[in-house]
């Protein structure tokens, strides 16, 4: 694929993680790409979920490779390059997310070198990573602007959540992070939500958490996720729909001042670099 590359767009990089899996995470991740490029802004995702790489179902097309493939020489990061959608397209991981910090220096800058190409041609980069604390899903976190936990009401999201941040903290020196609360009953009980994990984050570490914004639990994406379809194109005036654009919207405003972790390649350079 080539497209008109701008030497003013540097891309933005952005990690929806979780602590627990079942949060939604590929919902969110597929739905914002969705409002973005809808905007007119070019997006590419990575799934870095191991067990459950399942972006390209939502969209109903099937990734042409994955990451695994280009380490093994067996194709090139153009050839796994998956159009999903106007504006979107897909970078699968597979098992090939576990191998990227046992490569050799050879194998790291030839793929930093063969990904530098893309840093104009997409606005955004979302990856959806596994959900826990494996290293996989730690240096896909530490490498990226901004990092987004999605937490639900669960107990065992909001310890294992917890869990994620103070590693990331700690080892990673990363003090800022952003919440999404999925599987609400409204923004109401969304934002205590956010408030009390909140205030159990700041009581015993010295980090920032940014709110933004609550998805409600109810049927439209009860039935979406059972279909594996996008909420905002099969249910664009449902409340959720309305949530996510406005979760899309604040994503988009976090990144304005952001100038650390720059760019497409300095993303994956800090991926690979990872030993």
């Amino acid at each position: 694929m080539t497209y008109a590359a701008s030497s003013m767009r540097r891309t933005k990089t952005v990690s929806i993680t979780s602590g627990k899996g079942g949060v939604g995470k590929t919902t969110i991740v597929s739905n914002l790409a969705y409002n973005l490029a809808r905007q007119g802004k070019r997006v590419l995702i990575f799934d870095g979920d191991l067990g459950m790489a399942n972006v390209d179902i939502f969209f109903g097309v099937k990734s042409t490779g994955n990451i695994h493939q280009v380490l093994t020489g067996e194709k090139t990061i153009q050839e796994i390059v998956t159009e999903l959608n106007p504006n979107i397209d897909l970078i699968s991981g597979g098992s090939g997310v576990v191998e990227l910090n046992r490569m050799n220096a050879f194998q790291r800058r030839a793929l930093v070198d063969a990904v530098a190409e893309f840093d104009h041609q997409y606005d955004y980069l979302l990856i959806d990573t596994a959900p826990g604390i494996s290293d996989n899903v730690l240096y896909l976190n530490a490498a990226v602007q901004k990092s987004a936990i999605v937490i639900t009401p669960d107990p065992a999201s909001l310890a294992d959540s917890y869990a994620l941040i103070k590693i990331l903290h700690q080892e990673y020196k990363e003090n800022k992070f952003s919440i999404i609360c999925n599987q609400v009953r409204d923004e109401v009980e969304g934002m205590q939500l956010y408030s009390r994990f909140n205030e159990v984050v700041n009581r015993f570490l010295f980090i920032g958490l940014d709110y933004w914004g609550s998805i409600s639990h109810d049927m439209a994406v009860k039935k979406s996720s059972q279909n594996q379809r996008l909420i905002l194109k099969h249910e664009p005036y449902s409340e959720v729909s309305q949530q996510l654009m406005n979760i899309s919207n604040k994503l988009e405003r976090s990144l304005i001042k952001t100038d650390q972790k720059n760019g497409l390649q300095f993303f994956w350079d800090q991926v690979v670099g990872v030993a």
